[in-house]
């Protein structure tokens, strides 16, 4: 029964997304030319993403537990609160140091510490806010609700580096200020608008386990899917250059261009979703067999037009995959069990996107074609897999 009156309504939680993805995206696409500008090294670069990657890894399982013990809305709070001061101080120590230029290790501290938080405490957004939808829709419509706040995801990830890249022209420091005000801003509208329910685990309840048969499905999807994505945006660049022997210049463009095209893709097709009255596994199905065919043809593509097109393919199919594994999963457990069966998706996927950059590089230096042929592969072999029944 609900502490008080407000009703669960999914914009705020869109709201909450699209924001994060923003400034996240904005971060990334700035992390190079940050780099260059304050001396840092390509691996410090490097190594201030992964440890948000690594900090999501870690408390993802933590944040959904907790938000089973004590209630959606005050750990979705202290979460998306704790990401916006993270992202805020960053923020603020990238433009003290653009103006200040303290040591390259100075900054790299900085930059890592604060990244590193930011992504710790931004973990308790997918793990509580899948919860939390698992809570008030319907296994029926879960995929389809999931599939709009994917949407609101893949639209961050277009307007993100955009937005960065037109505002930097007037300094680096500008769409830092941008990107702070974001978060602080999705934080009074969750605060004003999320439910006050009772927390809705159980004392007796045991610990959902990585090895609980029930989630052995979506959690392997969860790995495939993730790993699949990363190493196809990790490997574009170079593909376009050794493949289509593209100059370095026109790589970066043709790369940015395919990029586009995927969120592009992902969000026409998960708009689809929401359209089509689908189990969560058929989606599954389906829509990593389209994804299937898409990285498969990269193999193929001995043009810019042909590449574009293949990763349109492969992103439209993934559209349809990510919600719907979010909907397996919380299809599979029960109702006291949802947010810890959501941290513990989350924290395969950080595992993922922490993994999946090493493994596709190291298929790359075999033949720019490997790992597009082996996720291909590996979506072709995982779409039969059958699922467990759901709980009653």
């Amino acid at each position: 029964m609900s502490k008080d009156a407000t009703p669960f309504r999914l914009w705020p939680l869109a709201v909450e997304t699209f924001v994060s993805t923003v400034a996240v995206m904005s971060f990334v696409a700035l992390v190079g030319p940050l780099s260059r500008t304050l001396g840092l090294a390509e691996w410090q670069a490097g190594a201030t993403v992964t440890g948000a990657g690594m900090a999501m890894v870690l408390f993802s399982r933590a944040w959904g537990t907790a938000s089973d013990r004590h209630g959606r809305r005050r750990v979705l709070l202290v979460g998306v609160v704790g990401f916006a001061l993270a992202y805020a101080a960053l923020s603020a120590a990238i433009v003290a140091s653009l103006v200040a230029r303290p040591s390259p290790w100075l900054v790299f501290s900085l930059f890592f510490v604060l990244r590193t938080m930011a992504g710790g405490f931004y973990a308790a957004v997918p793990s509580t806010g899948a919860a939390l939808v698992a809570d008030h829709v319907d296994q029926a419509d879960r995929a389809k609700t999931m599939a709009k706040l994917g949407a609101a995801s893949a639209a961050g990830m277009l307007v993100g580096p955009g937005m960065t890249g037109s505002l930097a022209s007037y300094g680096l420091s500008v769409p830092l200020y941008v990107t702070a005000l974001l978060p602080a801003g999705a934080c009074v509208v969750l605060w004003r608008t999320l439910p006050n329910e009772a927390p809705r685990g159980r004392e007796d309840a045991r610990p959902l386990r990585l090895t609980d048969p029930r989630l052995r499905r979506p959690l392997v999807t969860a790995f495939v899917a993730t790993s699949s994505v990363i190493v196809a945006q990790v490997s574009v660049g170079f593909y376009a250059i050794d493949r289509l022997r593209c100059s370095e210049e026109e790589g970066a463009r043709v790369a940015g261009i395919v990029l586009t095209s995927v969120g592009v893709a992902l969000i026409l097709s998960q708009v689809l979703v929401q359209k089509l009255a689908w189990p969560p596994l058929r989606l599954i199905r389906v829509g990593g067999s389209v994804a299937a065919v898409g990285f498969l043809a990269v193999a193929w593509a001995d043009r810019p037009l042909l590449l574009y097109a293949s990763y349109f393919v492969a992103g439209a199919g993934m559209g349809w995959v990510f919600p719907s594994m979010s909907a397996l999963a919380a299809n599979a457990v029960q109702a006291h069990e949802q947010g810890r069966a959501a941290g513990t998706m989350a924290t395969v996927n950080g595992v993922g996107l922490i993994l999946a950059p090493l493994i596709g590089t190291g298929l790359y230096t075999l033949d720019p074609r490997v790992p597009y042929c082996v996720i291909g592969a590996l979506l072709i072999v995982l779409m039969p897999w059958p699922a467990r029944r759901s709980p009653a």
